[in-house]
């Protein structure tokens, strides 16, 4: 008789191959199971798993069907063939995906997997910034609720925001939530540019101290930030850019030691991919990208939760600014 672990183990070899330098051999046991049963469920069910960069590498590696930063994810959710999307991420890509994708059935595996940033401003504030500067048009970063997207002229990702700040052509510009990807932005452009004091709870903890004392550590060491750091360690850094420009920045240059200051699972994920560069890890935690697990995935398309639903007010609006991000 065949020893159901070991068929299992042989199943999934294939995905090991993919983290076995991130993922010891006894730990990819523990998952091999979810993972299975997940494919299966996907195969079944007509369903897709869209993962942001951000995830842990058995989700990134092992489950997800398109994987990438939210611009990325926000494109790709609109070519999708599928009944059902599960979101690997937070909930306000979640809500984007639905907006995207208003007929299917869009899942996030935790309703508590939410955003700093998101929670940092509401519609109202939105409203009242309008009344405030009433001649400047609003760009809201897509790390917003449905409801904010909805009070905007456009969305914003931290790899189109330059592009999309331009585009408006503004004397100035109102850019919602994150004050620290707004205040890099307009060091970049002449327009003049309307802060929030919205901060990534993982991105503010970086400092140029700790740039400068990795330098002292890892000499000759690149360092890779992104926009939503504090300004003084974006200008410590050799590379600012989103969690899709930093990944293009090692397939592409190769440095040989890189530290990418970002959230931890991104190291792990695309050193993965690159067995020839060495990552150091100054590790942040989001403990809310942290609560989607293979669990609560298999048990998304076990049981269709939870179902993202989003008020028929809102999506039009919402959508809107979206689409006019996309079409740029």
């Amino acid at each position: 008789m065949v020893n159901l672990n070991t068929e299992l183990l042989a199943r999934t070899a294939p995905l090991y191959e993919r983290v076995k330098r991130v993922i010891p051999p006894f730990e990819w046991a523990t998952f091999a199971e979810d993972v299975d049963a997940i494919i299966d469920l996907k195969r079944r069910r007509s369903a897709v798993v869209l993962a942001h960069n951000y995830q842990t590498p058995e989700i990134f590696h092992g489950v997800a069907d398109i994987v990438g930063d939210s611009l990325l994810l926000a494109r790709e959710a609109t070519k999708v063939d599928a009944d059902i999307i599960v979101l690997a991420g937070v909930h306000f890509m979640a809500e984007t995906a639905k907006l995207l994708n208003p007929a299917k059935t869009v899942l996030i595996p935790d309703l508590e997997a939410g955003c700093s940033l998101a929670d940092s401003i509401t519609a109202q504030d939105v409203r009242l910034m309008r009344a405030r500067y009433p001649d400047a048009p609003i760009v809201t970063y897509v790390n917003t609720s449905a409801a904010v997207k909805a009070e905007s002229d456009i969305c914003c990702t931290s790899g189109n925001a330059l592009k999309v700040v331009e585009s408006l052509g503004a004397e100035r510009v109102i850019m919602l939530p994150d004050e620290y990807l707004a205040q890099n932005i307009a060091k970049q452009t002449g327009t003049k540019i309307i802060t929030w004091k919205g901060h990534c709870e993982v991105h503010e903890l970086f400092s140029a101290d700790d740039v400068r004392q990795l330098r002292e550590d890892h000499p000759g060491i690149t360092i890779l930030a992104h926009p939503e750091c504090p300004p003084e360690v974006v200008a410590e850094a050799d590379f600012a850019g989103s969690t899709a420009a930093m990944s293009n920045f090692v397939e592409t240059k190769r440095p040989p030691r890189v530290v990418l200051l970002t959230e931890c699972s991104m190291s792990d994920n695309v050193a993965a991919q690159h067995p020839d560069v060495e990552f150091v890890r100054p590790c942040n935690l989001c403990p809310h990208m942290k609560r989607i697990t293979l669990k609560n995935i298999r048990h998304a398309l076990e049981t269709n939760h939870h179902e993202v639903t989003i008020d028929p007010a809102i999506a039009g609006r919402a959508r809107r600014a979206v689409e006019r991000m996309l079409a740029l």
